[in-house]
């Protein structure tokens, strides 16, 4: 088994791995990465999580899906309902983030095949050396019991991968073109693709990998209620 750290020091350390040495990772320490993240909070006990491990050839053929369906125009096919709001504050951090990496990256604003490589970085799963593709069981569609579930077990593997030196990044552009991922990873019918986790060893000199995004404060995000002051 590999030493994992403490738990704060894992949860203040982690961030976001966009940038992958080209070394494998090791089936047996996926699974244990996996059996982890596993013990996370479950709605009702559900636990329909399902993952799919994928790499090698079959995660080479959903890059090239990817990335040739949205070059070709396709529509996007995800298969969970996504936000479409405008300028709000939820938008604004998404921008403030970009920005961040766009400027480790050296991207300049008016740099569109910059721009256009990042972003195809993305449909590539940022080229990492696995892809863990989280579904859920589609009896469960529709319902709020699925995102959580989900949500729970994949902040549960991206710690616990964190904790053994391994780095993730949690992808929605790498399940854009929902048929070539659900061919080539074998995903049945009877599960819905819900988001895709690429992970592998961090790239240190990757600059993108520096970037640590602004958290909201506690000011800003908690109301406490029947404290004494």
């Amino acid at each position: 088994m590999t030493t994992a750290r403490g738990y704060d020091e894992v949860v203040r350390g982690r961030r976001s791995i966009r940038g992958f040495l080209d070394e494998p990772v090791p089936k047996e320490l996926v699974a244990e990465i996996l059996e982890v993240a596993m013990r996370a909070p479950s709605s009702y006990n559900n636990q329909c999580w399902n993952f799919s491990v994928v790499t090698g050839a079959p995660l080479d053929a959903i890059r090239r899906g990817n990335t040739e369906g949205i070059l070709a125009g396709k529509p996007d096919s995800r298969e969970f309902r996504r936000f479409d709001g405008g300028a709000d504050m939820h938008r604004a951090r998404q921008i403030e983030v970009a920005k961040q990496l766009f400027g480790a990256m050296g991207i300049a604003r008016d740099d569109k095949d910059g721009r256009q490589d990042w972003v195809l970085r993305g449909f590539r799963q940022f080229d990492a050396p696995v892809s863990i593709v989280v579904t859920y069981d589609r009896v469960l569609l529709g319902s709020d019991i699925a995102p959580f579930d989900c949500g729970a077990v994949t902040n549960a593997l991206v710690n616990a991968a964190w904790s053994r030196g391994l780095g993730c990044v949690i992808n929605s552009q790498g399940i854009m073109q929902s048929p070539v991922v659900r061919e080539h990873a074998r995903i049945p019918d009877d599960q819905v693709i819900m988001i895709c986790v690429a992970m592998g060893w961090p790239d240190e000199s990757f600059p993108a990998n520096a970037v640590v995004s602004n958290r909201k404060s506690i000011e800003d995000a908690v109301r406490f209620v029947g404290f004494d002051d």
